[in-house]
């Protein structure tokens, strides 16, 4: 009961301190550098419904200011030796692999019981998420602080999710939304000529994709060992021993990348099982479903219809047709 107190009030809280962007854009008061960054969110805003197919209606036409770079912290948790993560299950969202929390202390003391009890956690912070078009989501603070870039990115990843959604399916609806985002921001920077900043986010796009090889890569020499037969110790040091060399896989790759550093926060951390699960659940149908986009012609509606249909069926059924699709309807 205290969880979802605090999921109610923190979700009402948000609410009640939006303010219509377009007022603010046109009052003398708002900061310039922030009135910039609203109108181009706007632009962004428009482009996602009128040239992606995507929801128009009054999400992020308000304005939200927090006061630290993360609305909700997420924990995630997994056995010791296993990759699964915990599952929690909720009313209109179903089963999902984590726990939202508006308090990072919150999340953080229920990270503790549960590493207490022998369990790996992993608490993360989120710069927005999507209320599926039950609340007209404001824009937030947290989501201008990586650029247009970083803006396009989370709008047209959240807009997703209110266009497809299957209940309790975080991996097949987290995939979709990265596949669209991705296909979104590549058609907004073209859409404006922007060739540069285009090579770039592809180039970027190449490290993240590296990333999560690596991350892949290291969940199959974890899944070997914790099918052996053998006692816990043993277990826990080679395990440790995947981990240590996963960091050393990322250091050649980062010589790859020409001394990029942008996953240095990510690796300056304690790795375990969970915050290997977190990864993962944004990454593994995503090439299936840039593969149906593709069938589609880069027709998002009818990219969208397909997915849908996908959602529909049994989830074994889903991930075998997700899988071998090569034509759209």
């Amino acid at each position: 009961m205290a969880y979802y107190v605090q999921s109610i009030s923190g979700q009402l809280r948000l609410l009640s301190g939006r303010e219509p962007i377009q007022d603010l854009i046109t009052n003398p008061q708002t900061k310039t550098s922030l009135k910039q960054r609203l109108v181009q969110a706007q632009k962004i805003r428009d482009f996602a419904s009128k040239a992606l197919d995507l929801p128009d209606n009054d999400s992020y036409r308000t304005y939200v200011q927090l006061n630290h770079p993360f609305i909700v912290w997420s924990l995630f948790a997994t056995p010791e030796f296993s990759l699964q993560p915990h599952q929690w299950c909720f009313p209109i969202v179903g089963c999902v692999p984590y726990r939202g929390y508006f308090s990072q202390l919150a999340a953080e003391a229920l990270a503790q019981e549960l590493h207490m009890q022998g369990m790996d956690v992993y608490v993360g912070g989120v710069a927005a998420y999507s209320t599926l078009g039950w609340f007209d989501d404001p824009l937030l603070s947290s989501m201008l602080l990586q650029g247009d870039l970083g803006t396009a990115s989370i709008i047209f990843h959240e807009l997703a999710h209110q266009q497809v959604y299957v209940q309790g399916d975080t991996v097949f609806n987290e995939s979709f939304s990265t596949a669209v985002e991705k296909a979104g921001v590549r058609r907004w920077l073209q859409a404006r000529g922007k060739r540069t900043e285009l090579r770039a986010f592809d180039a970027a796009w190449r490290r993240k994709q590296d990333f999560f090889d690596l991350v892949e890569t290291t969940r199959a020499r974890l899944s070997t060992l914790y099918e052996r037969n053998m006692n816990a110790m043993r277990k826990r040091t080679t395990k440790r021993a995947i981990i240590a060399a996963m960091r050393e896989d990322y250091r050649d790759l980062k010589a790859h990348w020409g001394g990029y550093g942008g996953y240095d926060y990510w690796f300056n951390k304690p790795i375990n099982n969970a915050k290997l699960a977190a990864v993962a659940i944004y990454r593994d149908f995503v090439p299936d479903f840039e593969r149906l986009l593709a069938a589609c012609g880069g027709d998002f509606a009818r990219f969208y219809r397909d997915a849908a249909k996908l959602g529909e069926l049994q989830p074994a059924e889903r991930r075998a047709r997700l899988n071998t699709v090569a034509t759209c309807s």
